[in-house]
């Protein structure tokens, strides 16, 4: 496979605002900063300085704030996607993984270190909740009728679903070693057992693991393709990206991505660009052929998201 490296050598623009190329936010959790990159030229636009260890990311529904969460420094960055000014930061309780309720009504949020699940109202950031949970909750998927939030649990190997309308803990269920990434996927969970090689579908009705989708050692995060043609799943011990089939859930085909692939996000050309954990690097792969080329960018990069070009005027 043919694959192309760039290093990012251009100095930092600090004061630069971006062009109407896409935008591409990265974050490295070991260097405490937000990268923002020039799609089309892989240049580095500016450096956003984080407190202590930034992970994941949301849009939020009116697509106004890209909201960073920044869980050692105990806040919330709300950033304009479109230039990269950092609005406005808000006090949060240990954000790891956020994520908006289906509706937008609420926004949760896990904490890895506290093992603690929050529900916000998210127009205001009311606290409505916060629930103790076992150890290490993780990722989230909520039920399309935003009735119920389900969390991955890595350190006791099991699910957890949450009430979003009671506030209560509904159910626990054993899924595997170090369950990470989830989604909801036609009334099923796919979760990544990290501890193990493969993904895992289970009936949140039965609370049973019905199927094994094997991908690879230290599978991970899973994401669903825009036009919803695909599955596209990490492994990052075995470092892999697994294309699966959304009907069957049948692995249509691996590519071999070294580095430990995590998160993944879409451009608007069809590109999966995906951060490389242990590399100190992001890809940007073509989904037709599997190439891929690696862009340099900060230590430990985890969370990242691409902010669609603006339209001419």
């Amino acid at each position: 496979m043919r694959r192309r490296a760039l290093l990012l050598s251009t100095p930092l623009l600090l004061l630069a605002r971006p062009s109407a190329a896409d935008i591409v936010y990265v974050l490295n959790s070991g260097d405490s900063s937000i990268q923002v990159l020039d799609a089309t030229t892989r240049e580095e636009l500016r450096r956003i300085p984080a407190l202590r260890e930034v992970h994941h990311l949301v849009m939020s529904p009116d697509g106004r704030d890209l909201l960073i969460a920044d869980s050692g420094a105990n806040e919330i960055l709300f950033v304009d996607p479109a230039t990269g000014d950092v609005r406005r930061r808000e006090r949060i309780s240990n954000p790891y993984h956020l994520a908006f309720s289906p509706e937008g009504k609420y926004l949760v949020v896990c904490s890895l270190r506290r093992n603690q699940v929050d529900i916000y109202e998210a127009r205001d950031l009311t606290l409505l909740g916060r629930l103790r949970m076992p150890e290490k909750p993780s990722h989230m998927a909520f039920r399309p009728d935003e009735k119920v939030v389900y969390v991955t649990l890595q350190g006791s190997g099991t699910i957890g679903a949450v009430s979003l309308e009671t506030r209560e803990a509904l159910w626990e269920a054993p899924v595997g070693r170090e369950p990470a990434g989830i989604i909801w996927h036609r009334g099923k969970l796919i979760i990544g057992v990290m501890g193990a090689d493969y993904f895992a579908v289970m009936n949140p009705e039965t609370k049973e693991v019905e199927r094994q989708i094997p991908v690879g050692r230290g599978a991970h995060t899973i994401f669903v393709q825009p036009d919803g043609k695909a599955l596209w799943a990490t492994s990052r011990v075995q470092s892999r990206l697994a294309e699966i089939d959304p009907t069957t859930l049948d692995v249509r085909r691996i590519i071999e991505l070294p580095g430990g692939p995590d998160c993944i996000a879409f451009d608007p050309d069809g590109k999966l660009w995906v951060s490389l954990r242990w590399a100190g690097r992001i890809a940007r792969v073509d989904p037709r052929t599997g190439e891929y080329e690696t862009i340099r960018v900060g230590r430990s990069p985890h969370g990242i998201f691409v902010q669609p070009r603006r339209a001419e005027s």
